[in-house]
């Protein structure tokens, strides 16, 4: 581990995520966050009464026996630090080089709701969604406004402190907890040489709705700012990590030249079908298995070529997630999934691929509980991984920008128009018409369709039916 720092202090506030953070943190072996140190009423955390062998009332006597402890222990320590935590220790923690400064935000009428509620419920933290507690909360808008005035003039602070001393700090966001990316970047930050393949997941999001849904006077927030929406109060909280570029799923034509960008879950084999048919081979004998390298090839190959990709609505697309993935899985990590969601979820879907008994009611039930898991799941708020199947398509067209940036965005119902339009911008004007190809689900979409599932899929997706303007499935 490098040595370029003794010590690190995570300045952050209630309700930022900073539990998380540390336990993410902690992850790390070598690493340790002693929670909030410094607090006034507790030292640690609030059934602890000492910290590295320091009791309460020592560093309540003199505060800088602490920081030493900490700088001694094995590893690297710190601790996570408040605006209203011991002053006597903020001026020589921030004059100290030696101490590695991350700086943790929140959007502050999210903390401030976030606050509200845990004092409400008596719940800071959560581990087993099975036991969240909820409730509504009044908004104050002359608390809020000094609990935002306390916030900023606590990050001026910290701010002009670090510029004085010419020092820079590690900042992370809220929404930048779940990228497993950013915490492996806050740990080389810290000097540390290791990584970790996942955050952290017994902490769980506790209040993921929009503000709208978790304030009872929510007409009353605009009104106390002025009719300003500087805090985004509409906003529903995203909680799935950022994804990759997914490059050796791209599908190219052998002649002419063009890119597919497939999105999981969507039309894959009819865009495929459409892509040899416009080559003249089978389907095997288009491009696949890309890496970064064989891709920068083909574009320098075909210097006029096009990039696309085809969105699905995501009503259709969760079904299809559904049947495919979860439903058909005859083996391997779908069906293990499947075994989970069924063991520990209690959903009612059948233990093995459904056969000739299996129908339209039983159907629906099954995707019904399907949508409630997809909407905790994607919310942060269930053990199993955020699949790519089912996250939402806005969220996997930003891992291509990462690389690939799709120079035509299609709707699946307008491939018959687009497609060959895509084509001629390539020279090929003979391109056929793409046809649909039967997906064999076990009971069609159409036959369970209504309402109930049109705002079941519409409140988890909300940001692919404002980003691509899909509207009701039917």
């Amino acid at each position: 581990m490098d040595q370029r720092f003794d010590y690190f202090v995570v300045f952050a506030e209630m309700r930022t995520g900073s539990n998380f953070l540390e336990a993410n943190i902690n992850e790390f072996d070598g690493l340790t966050c002693h929670g909030e140190a410094f607090n006034p009423h507790f030292i640690g955390y609030p059934n602890k009464d000492a910290i590295l062998g320091v009791s309460l009332e020592a560093r309540t006597a003199d505060p800088t026996q602490l920081i030493e402890a900490v700088k001694a222990d094995q590893g690297l320590s710190g601790f996570r630090y408040f605006h209203n935590h011991e002053p006597r220790v903020l001026d020589a923690i921030l004059n100290d080089p030696r101490c590695a400064k991350i700086v943790l935000t929140r959007n502050p009428l999210d903390s401030y709701v976030s606050w509200k509620i845990a004092k409400a419920t008596g719940q800071w933290k959560l581990t087993d969604v099975r036991r969240r507690k909820d409730s509504t909360v009044q908004f104050d808008g002359p608390e809020f406004k000094r609990h935002v005035e306390e916030l900023q003039a606590f990050q001026v602070q910290i701010m002009r402190g670090l510029q004085v001393s010419g020092q820079t700090a590690f900042y992370v966001a809220y929404e930048d907890l779940q990228d497993v990316e950013v915490m492996n970047g806050l740990a080389r930050f810290l000097g540390h040489d290791g990584a970790i393949e996942a955050v952290n997941k017994k902490l769980k999001p506790q209040n993921p709705a929009a503000l709208s849904e978790k304030v009872e006077n929510f007409d009353d927030i605009p009104r106390a700012l002025s009719e300003l929406d500087r805090f985004n109060l509409n906003r529903t909280p995203n909680f799935e990590p950022r994804r990759g570029a997914a490059v050796p799923s791209y599908v190219a034509c052998a002649v002419a030249p063009l890119l597919y960008l497939p999105i999981n879950s969507g039309p894959q084999a009819a865009v495929t079908r459409w892509m040899a048919s416009l080559d003249h081979v089978a389907p095997d004998g288009l491009i696949e298995n890309f890496s970064q390298k064989t891709l920068r090839q083909w574009k320098k190959a075909h210097r006029h070529h096009r990039s696309f990709t085809v969105v699905r609505h995501p009503v259709e697309r969760v079904h299809a997630a559904f049947c495919e993935r979860i439903l058909a899985a005859e083996d391997g990590v779908y069906k293990q999934i499947r075994n989970t969601l069924r063991r520990v979820y209690k959903m009612p879907i059948p233990k093995d691929p459904p056969k000739a008994d299996y129908g339209p009611e039983a159907h629906r039930e099954a995707l019904l509980a399907f949508l409630g898991f997809v909407k905790a799941n994607l919310l942060g708020q269930t053990s199993l991984r955020q699949d790519g199947h089912w996250v939402s398509q806005a969220v996997a067209m930003k891992g291509f920008a990462n690389l690939a940036l799709p120079d035509m965005i299609v709707r699946e119902t307008e491939m018959e128009s687009y497609l060959p339009a895509l084509a001629m911008q390539v020279g090929r004007m003979d391109a056929p018409d793409p046809e649909p190809v039967d997906p064999g689900h076990p009971v069609a979409l159409s036959a369970i369709y209504d309402d109930e599932i049109e705002t079941l899929v519409r409140d988890i997706y909300k940001r692919d039916y404002i980003t691509f303007g899909f509207d009701s499935w039917q």
